[in-house]
């Protein structure tokens, strides 16, 4: 079982139940959570001797595995993860809840000199509101515009700490230029090998359709979680505990002969 429900109300409620009788796959996103969404699932998998792969897709998941991969290969050094160009669908809620705003959306953006320190070992800014800003498209009546604007810049948890620019344009500018949802970022780890040489890692995703790409990775773990289970393993799986070798539907000696 696919499960697309949303991280806030429904997969830690959904995935525990489920995988009583059922593989599952879902992408709990709740970073914070996930050791206990992690918990309540493997207890119940383990009961019902099926697999639970949780917090699969870009992040977490593929940039959660790259984070790994950054610190285990270069330990003396740091990972910074950047996330964009690319449309939020939580802040853009957040923005459209505005009295006055009929539509509109939000992208988070990486500001470019973090961007530059962190791939050349200067140390970019540890404070992921510091490394990105807000930028908004916001459909509104004209007269409330200068209201809205402060609204949203002032707005905690979501605004107030990071730089954040607001741009009014028309419904149909909208629908043309901010339809698709787009996202990506990177996870860039830059650490010395020795004290005159740095070295960088870094892995990208650009998304041309944010939930196509999310399920195009779940997919590929619901491949997983069924070999794992024909093999006799059970319980919740992550990212980090399940190998390559398990999310292709090639043969291990394929893909040795043709990506190795």
């Amino acid at each position: 079982m696919v499960l697309c429900g949303g991280s806030a109300n429904d997969l830690p409620k959904m995935s525990p139940e489920i995988v009583k009788q059922f593989n599952i796959v879902d992408s709990f996103d709740n970073h914070s959570k996930i050791p206990e969404h992690l918990e309540h699932v493997d207890f119940a998998a383990k009961q019902s001797g099926k697999v639970g792969v949780i917090s699969v897709g870009w992040d977490p998941g593929l940039f959660s595995m790259n984070r790994l991969l950054g610190e285990s290969i270069l330990p003396q050094g740091e990972t910074y993860t950047f996330w964009g160009e690319g449309l939020s669908q939580g802040h853009s809620e957040a923005v459209r809840r505005v009295e006055g705003v009929k539509n509109a959306v939000q992208y988070t953006v990486p500001i470019e000199s973090e961007l530059n320190k962190a791939r050349t070992g200067q140390g970019a800014n540890s404070n992921a509101a510091n490394r990105h800003k807000r930028v908004c498209y916001v459909v509104a009546d004209k007269q409330d515009e200068g209201r809205i604007e402060k609204e949203i810049k002032t707005m905690p948890h979501y605004f107030e700490d990071y730089e954040t620019e607001v741009y009014f344009i028309s419904d149909d500018e909208l629908a043309k230029n901010h339809s698709k949802m787009r996202h990506g970022g990177f996870v860039i780890h830059s650490g010395e090998t020795s004290a005159d040489h740095n070295q960088a890692l870094e892995f990208s995703a650009t998304l041309d359709s944010n939930p196509e790409f999310t399920a195009s990775v779940l997919v590929a773990y619901a491949r997983a979680a069924y070999k794992l289970n024909q093999a006799g393993d059970k319980g919740a799986k992550t990212a980090f505990d399940i190998p390559y070798t398990a999310l292709t539907p090639k043969s291990r000696e394929d893909i040795i002969r043709e990506l190795l």
